[in-house]
């Protein structure tokens, strides 16, 4: 890519007219995002049709966001190795490959292994895309401006791949879901081939010096935290000797993570990036956000399917709202803070304002007969709230010095798109099961001889419905506690001072990174 003119695709053949070139590697994101390992949307279907578990399947849906999450910090050193035509075929090539074992194997180890192998390829090649066009979507290098677009992307791209796949299993089977992304990355290799040159605008740098142990070893222990979270429920915690092995080893390879960061030069993660407030502090808070967004897919999914009776299409049809939400939250995320420079404070109590008003609106509307139209407002906001905050911490990673921004990234990659989400459900899963046990006591005490109504049913219809009020009653009380969790943290942030704003957030040129790349193996050859 040229570092000074106007913007261009040198890696793209002459005949493409150089308008057309952009919105092409934006079709090849698009294509890269929709692509993965296991699909998650389709994890009923995959359990009726294989011998798995839904913690299997959610686990091995897991191993791909571990895999994405660690290409961070390795990312430039790619781009500086491989040209982007090769790049594109190899990443291609790699997630069909994990595709078809995907579709074949029922071994949940494999599972794990190759959703996660599909989860570095994807990264790679979506990285490769995005950069590619940086500077038409922003030729100052504002990260501001670019992480809108890049979080307009990823997770309108979260929920679109959900309906595609949950479509596609009820017109087929869940099988065609792999076959369509196969076709789909099959076109774009076809593409590359005929329009794509292989082209260097500098020599590639060797990946010499990449703590790949390292790497190996954090992998491993977001994996473990994950399976913690994933399977805790069903082994009943700390009862069974699989949590607490799982357990033992988080803190075994933590420790070894922190001893080696501290004994070798060039550490994967090194252990200055953790002392940046930016880090903690974004880290924390997304853990409070996910344990606040954790009816999401813990209360939401049974209040829809069990109390209202909702089937996987009118379940994935809400999709469209978050979408909604997504791209209104981006637009209003490029209008106010990227370009107006709004400060974080503001953008954050905002945000938080919106995730509080999705659980209000829940706690007060939640009933046996709610129209389908009721929820549009909650999921909204859920939505909106969710995004505004997620370009606001992002862009936070730019006061971090750049020599560390990627492994702050990958810092909070592993909170935000690896375990946040499985801690928070996991909390909110345990919470229901005590939530429930208690009303279910309550509500059964009038239950008696003397009870009308309970003469009036049998004895199953009556356990039934019992159940079904005790899970109603457990559902509003916990949204009202989310709902005090989240004005409190509200509260706290309104009386937080802070003026920081999103300037200074320009992204190197790759000249820049490469020479500070160059530097850096300098040092580990000497």
């Amino acid at each position: 890519m040229h570092e000074t003119g106007p913007f261009s695709i040198p890696s793209i053949c002459s005949f493409i007219p150089e308008k057309f070139r952009p919105w092409i590697v934006i079709v090849f994101a698009v294509i890269f995002q929709l692509s993965g390992g296991v699909y998650l949307a389709v994890v009923s279907e995959m359990v009726g049709s294989t011998s798995l578990r839904r913690e299997d399947i959610t686990m091995a849906g897991a191993a791909s966001l571990v895999g994405l999450a660690l290409v961070f910090c390795v990312m430039f050193r790619l781009k500086f190795r491989f040209a982007s035509k090769p790049t594109l075929l190899t990443c291609a090539t790699g997630i069909i490959v994990c595709n078809l074992i995907c579709m074949h194997s029922i071994s949940v180890p494999v599972l794990v292994a190759t959703s996660f192998v599909a989860g570095v390829f994807r990264m790679w090649g979506t990285f490769e895309c995005n950069s590619t066009i940086q500077l038409w979507i922003t030729p100052k290098r504002d990260l501001s401006i670019f992480f809108c677009y890049i979080n307009l992307m990823v997770q309108g791209m979260l929920n679109f791949t959900g309906l595609t796949a949950i479509y596609t299993a009820y017109l087929s089977k869940w099988e065609y879901m792999h076959w369509v992304v196969i076709g789909l990355l099959g076109l774009m290799m076809l593409t590359t081939v005929i329009i794509f040159r292989t082209y260097r605008a500098m020599k590639k740098l060797p990946l010499y010096g990449v703590d790949w142990l390292g790497a190996f070893i954090w992998a491993l222990t977001i994996l473990c935290i994950i399976f913690v979270c994933v399977y805790g429920e069903y082994y009943d915690w700390y009862n069974s000797e699989y949590i607490r092995m799982a357990t033992i080893a988080i803190v075994a390879l933590l420790a070894t993570n922190l001893w080696r960061a501290s004994t070798i030069r060039h550490p994967f993660i090194s252990l200055k990036t953790w002392t940046f407030k930016m880090v903690y502090v974004t880290a924390f808070v997304y853990l409070l956000v996910f344990i606040l967004l954790s009816p999401t897919h813990v209360l939401e999914h049974l209040y829809m399917e069990q109390i209202l009776g909702y089937d996987a299409l009118n379940l994935v049809s809400l999709n469209w709202i978050s979408i909604l939400g997504i791209v209104t939250a981006s637009f209003f995320m490029y209008r106010t803070f990227a370009l107006k420079k709004w400060s974080f404070k503001s953008v954050t109590v905002i945000a938080f304002v919106a995730i509080v008003g999705y659980l209000m609106i829940f706690y007060f509307i939640i009933d046996y007969n709610l129209p389908k139209e009721a929820l549009m407002l909650p999921i909204f906001l859920r939505s909106f709230g969710y995004v505004v905050l997620a370009i606001c911490f992002l862009t936070a990673l730019t006061r971090v010095p750049f020599q560390f921004f990627w492994q702050a990234l990958t810092i909070q990659a592993f909170v935000d798109a690896c375990f946040g989400e499985f801690f928070g459900a996991a909390i909110l899963g345990r919470a229901l099961k005590y939530v429930m046990a208690k009303n279910v006591m309550l509500l059964s005490a009038n239950l008696d001889h003397v009870n009308v109504l309970a003469n009036q049913m049998s004895q199953s219809e009556l356990y039934g419905a019992l159940q079904q009020q005790a899970l109603l009653v457990s559902m509003k009380e916990l949204y009202g506690w989310l709902v005090i969790l989240g004005i409190f943290c509200l509260l706290a942030f309104m009386l937080k001072e802070s003026s920081l704003r999103p300037k200074f957030t320009i992204h190197p040129k790759f000249r820049t990174i490469r020479r500070y790349i160059k530097h850096e193996l300098r040092e580990k050859i000497n």
